[in-house]
């Protein structure tokens, strides 16, 4: 594969600058877990493998898009996928090759300073998809889950999650982790720019991208705790499947 760092994108320039790899993490790693939890249990059922297995995802292949400092790619590597990380951030990459030198349990994963939209230009093909807190921040989400659907493999899976454009949302996502909390900087989330799960699915199925699971994740301020919710209302996941026909006309 080769790296590029030039070429297509479709990340806002304002965003590249404005995440800070330190601090302002920390929710992330503390859902980590919990979004582990998820994305097992359900890629393991569409994939027929054995939950329970030290091993469930070897001999797929998955690419993190937006990967950060690598908290996703890392325990999807020791559940032995073939993992690629990319992000257009040589910052974040930098951040998550330092990682891999510190735990060689995950020293399998490849990071790459790019992007979905190069990857699709290279051809490449992926069992598994996932995007997790990036497309709030992309320029133009339709383009970008075309890229994603482009990278899936057919019958592949797409994981996505975001936040949702909700009154809940706006007050636990920017007033009290931006504001209040201080868990992000200030301007981290832009409210026009988040996505209700009617609007994402709709993306997606112009992308042939079949919505197949969808579930919420739940904050506990008096234990720290997330745990997963039928609540939608706030921040979600979404397990898609790649359809085999080609991108459906959403003119």
């Amino acid at each position: 594969m080769t790296a590029k760092t030039s070429g297509r994108h479709n990340v806002r320039q304002v965003e590249i600058g404005k995440w800070d790899v330190e601090g302002p993490f920390k929710q992330l790693h503390d859902m980590n877990p919990t979004r582990l939890t998820s994305i097992r249990s359900t890629l393991c059922r569409h994939f027929g493998k054995d939950p329970f297995s030290a091993r469930p995802f070897e001999g797929l292949k998955f690419v993190n898009v937006g990967c950060g400092g690598g908290i996703l790619s890392k325990p999807l590597a020791r559940m032995r996928a073939s993992v690629t990380g990319i992000d257009a951030v040589e910052k974040h990459i930098t951040l998550a090759r330092l990682h891999v030198d510190l735990d060689p349990v995950a020293s399998s994963v490849e990071y790459h300073c790019t992007t979905a939209e190069n990857l699709v230009e290279e051809q490449m093909k992926f069992d598994a998809v996932f995007a997790l807190e990036v497309i709030e921040h992309v320029a133009a989400p339709a383009e970008f889950c075309k890229s994603l659907s482009a990278l899936t493999e057919s019958d592949g899976a797409t994981v996505i999650s975001t936040v949702n454009r909700s009154m809940r949302a706006f007050a636990s996502t920017i007033i009290a982790a931006e504001y209040i909390l201080r868990w992000l900087q200030k301007g981290t989330h832009q409210w026009p720019s988040f996505i209700t799960p009617e609007e994402l699915a709709l993306i997606l199925q112009c992308a042939s991208v079949s919505v197949k699971e969808m579930a919420g994740f739940a904050y506990d301020p008096l234990t720290g705790q997330w745990s997963i919710t039928d609540d939608i209302s706030v921040q979600y996941i979404a397990f898609r499947v790649k359809n085999s026909q080609s991108f459906t006309s959403c003119g």
